[in-house]
Parts: C-alpha cells; sequence; structure tokens
C-alpha cells in the first residue's frame, strides 16, 4: 500500500522564516529576548523544521531533508546557546564564539545554495540571502 505524502516545504520555510524575521526584529531592538522567542525557537523554528526534514526523508528528498533538519537544530542550538547561561548552566558564548557560530552556518548555507543552482531562482535567493545574514550576524 503506497502512502501519499503531502508537501512539508512550506512547514519548513515558514518555521525558519517566520522566527527568523522573529529573531531579526528583536536584533534590531524591538523587544528583549523573551518567551516569544525561546517558544519560536523551539516549536516553530526547530521541532516543525525537524518534522518537515523527517518527511521530506520519507518522500526521498535529500536536499530538503539536510536543510530542514538541520536548520530546525540550528534554532534549537541556538535558544540553547541563548537560555542555558540564564539558567545558570553554561556560560555565556564570548562574542567570537558567537561569530564563529554564525559563520559556520552561513558556510553550510552558502554550500546548501549550490545545491539549489537547478531549481528555481526564489529558492537560490533564499539560501543566498541566508548566507549573507549568517555572516552579517557574524
Amino acid at each position: 500500500m503506497s502512502e501519499k505524502l503531502a508537501n512539508p516545504a512550506p512547514l519548513g520555510l515558514l518555521g525558519f522564516g517566520m522566527t527568523t524575521i522573529l529573531l531579526n526584529l528583536h536584533n534590531a531592538g524591538f523587544y528583549g529576548f523573551d518567551s516569544m522567542i525561546v517558544a519560536m525557537g523551539i516549536a516553530y523554528g526547530g521541532l516543525a523544521q525537524i518534522i518537515a526534514g523527517v518527511a521530506e526523508f520519507r518522500k526521498g528528498n535529500t536536499f530538503g531533508t539536510a536543510a530542514f533538519s538541520s536548520y530546525g537544530l540550528f534554532w534549537l542550538s541556538l535558544v540553547i546557546l541563548k537560555l542555558f547561561p540564564g539558567l545558570g548552566w553554561f556560560e555565556t558564548p564570548s562574542a567570537e564564539a558567537m561569530a564563529a557560530y554564525f559563520f559556520m552556518w552561513g558556510l553550510f548555507t552558502f554550500i546548501m545554495f549550490f545545491g539549489t543552482l537547478k531549481t528555481n531562482r526564489v529558492l537560490q535567493f533564499v539560501f543566498l540571502s541566508l548566507a549573507v545574514l549568517f555572516w552579517l550576524l557574524t
């Protein structure tokens, strides 16, 4: 019996996009780093993208699996980096460490950009501009 799966890409793209916009509004000084960002980072940025990655895996889409799973784990790791020091579990990462963290995510995203070269221009723009965003965060 064949199981037909829905397209998980909208869930993954919206999960990343909406969470990224909220974090960048925080970075621009519109509001503090609060529970709204943490909740979005864990639930929609993190878990929803991991679910999208698993669904892409079931469809046989290696690129979608790598992208959505990786960026879901990015959001979970970013929440850990921001939240755990406030709980006293770890020291706050240095500015240099965070720069290296964002640089590596930019490098990963730039490499993923090459995987979009035979797809539509919108996806190419998303990955290239996202790489630039990560590098600007360094």
